[in-house]
């Protein structure tokens, strides 16, 4: 949202993203028959979502799509007619993993609790140009008496996880609340925390979660802080006022995205405002239409997917235990589809 060039995935959150090599990408239409758990859908929840980012899509199929659905009374019937399956792949495994909106506690103004600040962009910051790192900003304090602090948060865990997730609610101590987006980031990689808690011998791989992240730096209240700006890359936020409080977060198309209806995805290989089938295995299985409004920069692959479970908490929990097999199948206009498997 754009989370928003970050993904808050387990993946990126235990063993760090690295660069993807470009794969040649292999198509395949399927008949919807071969969509399992098709016919059980709610598929007019889908068209429900879908349009809420096809009005934003270019080409001229897209926006053809996009006026028939405005007024659209049987969803199914929409998918199945003006859309067929394809299935791509780039010969990596499927990997399905979650990611959410998180809501924290913080103050307008530094006191008691509220110590550690969310920051807007610094008007000296240059994208894509490396700036001061984490350390440098935490330790060094260069911004401090700036004006650039948005909100004061009572957790440092919670301000550095706010910052893998991109976006995220503060309930002010006032009463009130806000909302925050991405706004930009310093330039500098990600490096990967629980890929740093292996290396040091700390955890097993496959022990390391976001909770056990969470949970070790709180136990470590000297070590805990220097694990994390192990990692120097930090997000800067903006105050996002224009969305109401009962739709999701803006996802990479600048729109609102709907829990469990709203994946990210590598647009490399996956239209962004394309509707894709899913069949999540593992613990819990789905199998629904969700549509791509997101991205993140752990999300690399024609098979790989991050699920969004929605806002606070308990959705954070759920989508922390995602990292799970399947397939996703993308739905494409039919000339489009047909244009990428010739002679079909």
């Amino acid at each position: 949202m754009m989370r928003l060039l970050l993904a808050a995935c387990t993946l990126a959150l235990t063993m760090g993203a690295g660069a993807a090599q470009a794969r040649e990408l292999s198509y395949r239409i399927l008949p919807f028959a071969q969509l399992e758990g098709w016919a059980e859908d709610d598929h007019a929840a889908a068209l429900s979502a879908f349009r809420e980012t096809c009005g934003d899509l270019p080409d001229d199929d897209w926006q053809a799509l996009c006026a028939v659905a405005a007024d659209q009374t049987n969803a199914r019937t929409f998918f199945e007619l003006f859309f067929r399956p394809v299935l791509i792949e780039d010969g990596d495994p499927m990997l399905f993993t979650g990611y959410y909106e998180p809501e924290l506690r913080g103050s307008r103004s530094r006191n008691g609790r509220y110590q550690y600040p969310l920051y807007r962009v610094p008007p000296d910051l240059q994208p894509g140009q490396p700036w001061y790192s984490r350390a440098e900003i935490e330790e060094d304090g260069v911004l401090d008496g700036r004006g650039l602090e948005i909100a004061w948060i009572d957790d440092p865990v919670d301000v550095f996880f706010l910052q893998i997730q991109g976006s995220g609610r503060v309930k002010l101590n006032d009463g009130g609340g806000l909302r925050v987006g991405y706004g930009g980031k310093n330039g500098h990689d990600y490096r990967s925390i629980g890929r740093e808690l292996v290396r040091r011998g700390i955890y097993e791989a496959h022990q390391v979660s976001a909770q056990v992240i969470r949970n070790w730096v709180r136990r470590h209240p000297v070590e805990g802080p220097e694990l994390l700006r192990h990692n120097p890359s930090f997000v800067f936020f903006r105050e996002v006022n224009e969305v109401p409080a009962d739709k999701g977060p803006l996802g990479a198309m600048n729109r609102s995205i709907t829990t469990l209806r709203s994946i990210a995805v590598d647009p490399s290989a996956t239209p962004l405002g394309a509707p894709v089938w899913i069949e999540k295995d593992g613990d819990d299985p789905m199998r629904r239409l969700m549509i791509a409004q997101d991205t993140g920069s752990a999300i690399k692959g024609a098979q790989r997917a991050d699920i969004f479970y929605g806002t606070g908490a308990r959705a954070g929990q759920r989508a922390g235990r995602v990292r799970d097999p399947g397939r996703m199948v993308v739905l494409l206009p039919i000339q489009r589809a047909f244009a990428l498997v010739p002679g079909f």
